[in-house]
């Protein structure tokens, strides 16, 4: 199953510099990175990143980061996809840009 990770683009950078990253400052703060399931990254779009723009979506496959991928219950219940390790560069099966349009984000096919 894929799941997907926004990022701001100076955090992409820094991941593409770095090889890996331990996320963005709230990943750092909760102590795991977060992640979001194609039936959630729309909502996690307009909730955390409303006015954002100069984003990127990275996709990823949730089996490759067993075990240290948890499924816990955040907004509304709903379990949302946390990774307890660095994210590798060598776990992302693409990026895309992810633009801010009129009526918010304009989101690239995610398969």
């Amino acid at each position: 199953m894929l799941i997907y990770k926004i990022f701001r683009a100076p955090e992409w950078a820094a991941m593409q510099t770095a090889g890996e990253t331990r996320g963005a400052p709230v990943d750092l703060a909760d102590g795991y990175i977060h992640f979001s399931t194609d039936a959630q990254v729309r909502d996690t779009a307009a909730k955390w990143f409303a006015d954002e723009d100069n984003l990127y979506l990275l996709a990823l496959e949730s089996d490759t980061l067993a075990p240290h991928l948890k499924w816990e219950p955040a907004r509304g219940g709903s379990l949302f996809p946390h990774l307890y390790r660095a994210l590798s560069m060598a776990d992302i099966l693409w990026a895309k840009p992810l633009p801010l349009g009129p009526d918010g984000h304009i989101f690239p096919d995610l398969s």
